[in-house]
């Protein structure tokens, strides 16, 4: 079974997949794939310096992140982004196939059953053009506030630069349209965790029925 993970920025997508993780689900990072891809020598960061100019390499030949932030997620900038996003979304995909796969081999053998988490922040932007099926789609979902106070906190960014993602990113009726499953982050831990065991524990039933059987027998 393959379920896409999603939520805003710091709504708590990684502790939520971290869990499924540790309850025996595959994990396909879409945060982590999109940060292989563009490593130095790689052809999507050449493609980036095309498009963006040396501006976009920091001094050691890396993507240069502060100043691709300010450029693609800045308040108009929708072009921009939208140029970024036909670079690097595609090798994503590619990547992301394979890490599936890989991890299919590990985790899924004699018709057991087998839960692949794809873990991908902008699934609502991109649901009409990833070249994947989900059975199911779990939006996790804080306050704006919320989110803004743990950018601030844990990521050290500026009030503008945390609200400037939280505006260029969809919004939590956005995201919610696209999913079948909420996970409120904003509730206490041990709450939290709860929820997505008893999730887990019916995604797996679910998983396990023949294929005969539709989902509300």
């Amino acid at each position: 079974m393959r379920i896409a993970l999603t939520g805003g920025i710091a709504a708590g997508k990684s502790t939520v997949s971290s869990r499924f993780e540790e309850l025996g689900a595959g994990i396909v990072d879409y945060d982590m794939l999109s940060r292989q891809v563009v490593l130095p020598g790689s052809p999507a960061l050449q493609r980036i310096v095309v498009a963006f100019g040396p501006k976009s390499l920091n001094a050691e030949g890396e993507l240069n992140r502060s100043w691709m932030a300010s450029t693609v997620f800045a308040p108009g900038r929708d072009a921009e982004r939208r140029r970024l996003e036909s670079i690097i979304h595609p090798m994503v995909y590619e990547e992301a196939a394979k890490t599936e796969a890989s991890l299919r081999r590990k985790l899924g053998h004699d018709g057991e059953p087998c839960i692949m988490v794809h873990e991908i922040p902008l699934f609502a932007e991109v649901s009409q053009s990833i070249p994947f099926s989900f059975e199911h789609v779990i939006s996790v979902e804080a306050p704006v506030d919320e989110r803004v106070s743990r950018m601030l906190n844990s990521r050290h960014m500026s009030q503008r630069e945390a609200e400037n993602r939280v505006r260029s990113q969809s919004s939590s009726f956005d995201r919610e349209q696209v999913a079948d499953i909420i996970i409120d982050s904003s509730q206490r831990l041990e709450q939290m965790f709860d929820y997505v065991d008893r999730i887990y524990k019916r995604l797996m039933a679910e998983d396990a029925r023949p294929a005969t059987q539709g989902v509300a027998d």
